[in-house]
């Protein structure tokens, strides 16, 4: 009951921050990032001995998934207002057609090459 009590409390004053899209202080970032983890840690704590690890951390992880949300938000606005920063307020650039096509190109030789190869390694058996 108290980590439910935590987590809405959490949520309620994270509500104004995360829609309002300001960048928010390297402190509150830290303090939402400690708080998940700990939500994470007591989770696993509870989990059921009988259960796998893999299954005891998927279970903590979705106990938590509301702070892990915040802090995603929390990172996402920082990292967009660090960019926005940088760029002068000017917006993004979009990838030129050589940078497209070279990943288009990219993307297909890909596609090629793996099957080829992978007859190839099918023949020398």
């Amino acid at each position: 009951m108290p980590m439910i009590l935590r987590s809405a409390i959490l949520l309620m004053s994270l509500v104004p921050q995360v829609a309002s899209a300001q960048p928010m202080p390297e402190v509150r970032l830290d303090a939402l990032e400690e708080t998940w983890h700990g939500c994470v840690r007591e989770a696993f704590t509870h989990q059921p001995r009988t259960q796998s690890r893999a299954a005891s951390q998927r279970s903590a992880l979705d106990a938590c998934q509301a702070q892990e949300d915040a802090f995603v938000a929390a990172a996402m606005t920082e990292a967009e207002a660090a960019s926005r920063e940088r760029r002068g307020g000017q917006p993004g650039r979009s990838p030129a057609l050589t940078e497209r096509l070279r990943a288009r190109v990219a993307s297909i030789a890909s596609e090629v090459i793996e099957p080829v190869s992978s007859w190839f390694s099918g023949l020398r058996r």
